[in-house]
């Protein structure tokens, strides 16, 4: 027996060191995913996860993306492996990632984690998702909170700030209607848009209780008759053509902003460039409130 002690003491203390070094990160599922030492092969699906991956500078160690990630400039070299709905599993598990990110909404987790890969399921909606997440990814990268996302979120916070006390007081009287997407899919006022846009100050005409981004009646936004319309580009053409659309004030007086691709990827993804997103809708007020 005691010429196994030795032996014995050795794996003890080996197992003792793994153990100190090792940290979990809960996720959006309630899914604690143990992690022996900060990754350094990251794949990220979700657009908003890559760009607060990399704010939090963690750029370099991503290896994939998925094919809407455009931002910082230097992800559109990574391998790209699909969307939401469509991700390529067999070159995901090829990259050899110490861990996927990605929306809880996206459909290959349960496969990925068949491979033995660990996934880490966030998706953002609100604000406080933001900064929830921030420091989600932060706790991941092994990066202090004073330096990452406490930093990140503060920047965020203060921008928006200033965004909104920069606007004349007839901002207040404006209602807002926000499209994201031609069915006609809205951002409501419990979406991070629709939150931005109230700390600004304005009205949204899709109240908190009809969800962040629910689909719409078009008939709805005729009947609410917003004063200003924020759509994207892609969605802007033919607008006006929309059965009783004339009758909308907001297109009668042609106080509506659409803004180009490039702007509606910085308004529609909810992570650290928020603060930009907020200053474009601030632009938007200004120019077009009555």
């Amino acid at each position: 027996m005691n010429r196994f002690l030795p032996l014995l003491l050795a794996w003890l203390c080996c197992t003792v060191g793994l153990s100190a070094h090792a940290y979990e990160v809960q996720d959006d599922r309630g899914v604690r995913v143990v992690f022996d030492h900060a990754p350094q092969r990251i794949v990220s699906l979700l657009p908003s996860l890559t760009e607060t991956l990399c704010v939090l500078g963690a750029c370099e160690r991503l290896v994939g993306v998925d094919q809407y990630s455009n931002w910082p400039a230097s992800v559109n070299a990574l391998p790209r492996l699909g969307g939401l709905d469509d991700a390529h599993v067999e070159a995901i598990v090829a990259l050899r990632p110490d861990v996927v990110v990605l929306a809880r909404s996206a459909r290959i987790t349960e496969r990925l984690e068949a491979f033995g890969i660990h996934v880490l399921a966030l998706e953002p909606k609100t604000q406080a998702d933001v900064r929830r997440v921030l420091g989600k990814l932060g706790q991941l990268l092994q990066v202090p909170e004073a330096e990452g996302a406490q930093r990140v979120w503060g920047q965020i916070d203060a921008a928006v700030n200033a965004a909104a006390q920069a606007l004349p007081a007839r901002v207040k009287t404006v209602r807002v209607y926000y499209e994201v997407n031609r069915a006609p899919y809205a951002a409501g006022a419990s979406s991070f848009i629709g939150e931005t846009l109230a700390r600004l100050g304005a009205q949204n005409i899709v109240p908190a209780e009809m969800g962040p981004f629910p689909k719409l009646n078009p008939e709805y936004v005729v009947r609410a008759n917003p004063d200003l319309i924020m759509i994207g580009d892609q969605n802007f053409e033919g607008m006006g053509q929309r059965p009783g659309w004339e009758r909308i004030r907001a297109v009668r007086e042609k106080r509506i902003c659409h803004f180009s691709p490039e702007q509606s990827d910085v308004l529609s993804r909810p992570g650290p460039r928020m603060a930009e997103a907020a200053r474009l809708m601030a632009a938007c007020l200004q120019e077009h409130a009555p």
